[in-house]
């Protein structure tokens, strides 16, 4: 054999082994990241170069999104930068059905949204590491005043054209910052209560310049279901800022102005599950598909709505989904989502235990735990009890439409009263079977963040009717007309209903709260409605006794402080105080005057995101929010718990989360894309 041939042989198998790429997988992968690599990292770690293959239902499966053109071939499709993951366990194999459950539109759906969310970047499943998503690198000035984000080059939506950072600069300038588009911006994405400088430096830079530092402002967007990035190619045609024409375009197609079809497309939030025009009005997206536009927006996630009705949401994987694993296969691997609608715990319940759900943590609430696990090899699922970072919280309306329990309400005494009134043991053997620890609300996640002390982990979670009686003997909360009963201060009778959903406060709960209260003689009775009715009569004012799970980790906090300030959170959270914040909204032209407390608790919030968190400035000025919080009251904590995280025996590379948490986007830290449906 002549050299000449052998050299040949030898060049052709070096050359065959630089396209091979291994299928890198386990605990242990990843690069500068868990999990993760870059494109030119991962070739140059493994001296090899990546080649992509397509779900082969990709064709079949797009041809279901109702106006999305042909699809280009794979290579025109992936970034010229995907992000490679390393699976959990194996490569995957493309296909099937992941079924899910949720309460109804917008209620309790966090479940699902987080298994195809993406945002510009996330946490790890560490919880604790930022980590690339969308957005492939970053860098701050020294003083975190200045962020740059650098983008995918090649990256496109779903409907194969370029994202780019127009598209987040649009975002925040046309869209976020446009009163027509959104009333209000939210704090979180405002810097000293000011806008932010956001412009495009190129197609793949953007840059956020602050007003003072704010060095949890990426954080933002690591556990945010907001995505700070909008369509730009299809909703500046109907944007009147962009197109002089846009009101006569959309009047053509059967929409009052360019406004009234900017906002059917995008729906006037950034929670992604909002009715989709397909459900909003089914004859306009197809007038809309006629003429040429998709039936809803373009995404960046994984999966995209095709049927959204009341009854059930459907989706079918994004065939210009940015991410690959190590074998150079498109991510995602399953092909489908299916959302049914089931407000009834019970019937929950029931297609938990039959094995019709592939996975399911929000909104299982630990009494349904026992019949769960009883049946779990029946129904091949794995019922794994998590930590929480949220407990129940109960508060009182602290602007009550009745003046007299308005008043009531906002006496530091009553609520002390409320507090030390709570059995929070029987909670905790009842409703939580001993698993849990009573624990007063603090504004933060009590177990992991190390500035809260024991003093105030414990601040009025004795239970003492006596000293409640006391307490509210000093409110004026008195028995007057001898019938065992507590009166109003003025005699009128007095009396509380605490509404709930299962949603955000198991039964059991509630009925434990009732009888303590009504105990030492507060009058109190329940009554469970849906999560829909819940939030609206809240932000309506029209509750007395609101209840819904609060408590955030310390990143969360460090970056977003809305559960601090009037009212304690948005449309989603447990919220008090609304006529305060109205109050402040408009300096003091409608509303009611908060309390001295309120402002000293805004200067301390402001100061707090300022600062790095975990340094010393930081842990101070978080110790005396703390301190705060328990000392106001506003919010009373009861039990911080486990919570059943369940899934199907077929679901695999699913990571058994740390926590069972909504404050880091539940499922998101844990690379949903790359689960797929075995045996």
């Amino acid at each position: 054999m002549s050299k000449l041939f052998i050299a040949g042989a030898m060049a052709l198998m070096a050359g065959n082994a630089l396209a091979a790429c291994p299928a890198v997988t386990g605990p242990d992968a990843g690069g500068a990241y868990p999990h993760l690599f870059e494109k030119a990292e991962f070739e140059s770690q493994q001296g090899c170069t990546l080649n992509f293959s397509e779900n082969p239902a990709i064709s079949q499966l797009n041809s279901r999104i109702a106006g999305n053109p042909e699809l280009l071939p794979l290579a025109q499709r992936l970034p010229q930068e995907p992000l490679v993951i390393a699976p959990y366990q194996s490569i995957g194999v493309y296909g099937g059905v992941l079924d899910g459950i949720s309460k109804a539109t917008e209620s309790g759906t966090s479940d699902l949204l987080s298994v195809r969310h993406v945002n510009l970047v996330r946490f790890s499943d560490d919880l604790a590491t930022v980590v690339p998503n969308v957005a492939k690198s970053w860098e701050w000035n020294p003083d975190f005043t200045v962020l740059k984000v650098n983008l995918r080059k090649g990256h496109k939506w779903s409907d194969g054209v370029p994202f780019t950072a127009a598209d987040i600069v649009f975002w925040y300038n046309n869209m976020l910052m446009d009163s027509h588009v959104i009333e209000k911006p939210k704090d979180r994405f405002l810097s000293a209560g000011k806008p932010v400088k956001v412009e495009a430096l190129d197609d793949t830079t953007v840059q956020f310049t602050m007003n003072e530092p704010a060095p949890g402002y990426l954080d933002n967007f690591a556990q945010d279901y907001a995505q700070p990035f909008l369509p730009k190619h299809l909703l500046e045609k109907f944007h009147p800022t962009f197109n002089k024409d846009a009101d006569k375009l959309a009047q053509s197609l059967g929409f009052d102005d360019g406004y009234a079809l900017v906002n059917f497309y995008y729906g006037q939030s950034d929670w992604k599950d909002i009715p989709t025009p397909l459900l909003r009005d089914k004859a306009a997206t197809e007038r809309l598909v006629k003429a040429g536009y998709t039936a809803v927006m373009p995404t960046l996630e994984s999966h995209l709505v095709v049927e959204d009705t009341l009854e059930k949401r459907h989706l079918v994987a994004n065939p210009y989904f940015f991410q690959v694993d190590t074998a150079g296969n498109q991510l995602p691997y399953i092909n489908e989502i299916n959302e049914v609608f089931i407000g009834d715990e019970d019937i929950q319940t029931a297609k938990l235990i039959s094995g019709d759900v592939d996975y399911k943590a929000q909104a299982v609430n630990l009494p349904q735990a026992p019949v769960l696990l009883e049946n779990k090899e029946q129904g091949k699922y794995t019922v794994a009890l998590r930590p929480t970072i949220a407990q129940t919280t109960i508060a009182f309306n602290l602007t009550d439409k009745d003046i007299e329990k308005r008043a009531v309400f906002n006496d530091v005494n009553f609520r002390r009263a409320m507090s030390v009134a709570m059995n929070r043991n029987q909670i905790n053997e009842i409703a939580y079977f001993g698993l849990g620890t009573p624990t007063q609300y603090t504004g933060f996640d009590a177990d992991t963040t190390p500035f809260i002390t024991d003093k105030q982990k414990n601040s009025w979670i004795q239970f003492d009717p006596k000293l409640a009686g006391e307490l509210l003997d000093k409110a004026g909360v008195v028995d007057k007309d001898g019938d065992g009963l507590r009166d109003l201060p003025s005699g009128k009778k007095f009396e509380l209903n605490i509404q709930y959903a299962t949603q955000g406060t198991p039964t059991e709960v509630v009925e434990i709260v009732a009888k303590s209260w009504s105990d030492v003689g507060v009058k109190t009775t329940i009554k469970e409605v849906t999560s829909d009715e819940y939030r609206n009569s809240q932000t309506a004012n029209d509750l007395s006794v609101l209840s819904w799970v609060m408590g955030r980790p310390l990143a969360n906090i460090a970056s977003n402080t809305e559960t601090l300030v009037p009212p304690y959170g948005s449309f989603f959270d447990l919220r008090t105080g609304m006529l305060w914040s109205q109050y402040l909204d408009t300096n003091g032209a409608e509303g009611v005057a908060p309390p001295a407390t309120v402002a000293e608790m805004k200067k301390l919030a402001d100061r707090f995101v300022t600062l790095q968190a975990g340094t010393e400035e930081s842990n101070k000025v978080g110790s005396q929010i703390a301190d705060r919080v328990v000392d106001d009251l506003f919010i009373i904590g009861t039990v911080k718990a486990v919570s059943p995280v369940y899934y199907s025996d077929a679901l695999k590379n699913f990571e058994v989360p740390k926590t069972s948490s909504y404050e880091f986007y539940r499922m998101y830290p844990y690379l949903p894309t790359q689960w797929y449906l075995g045996k």
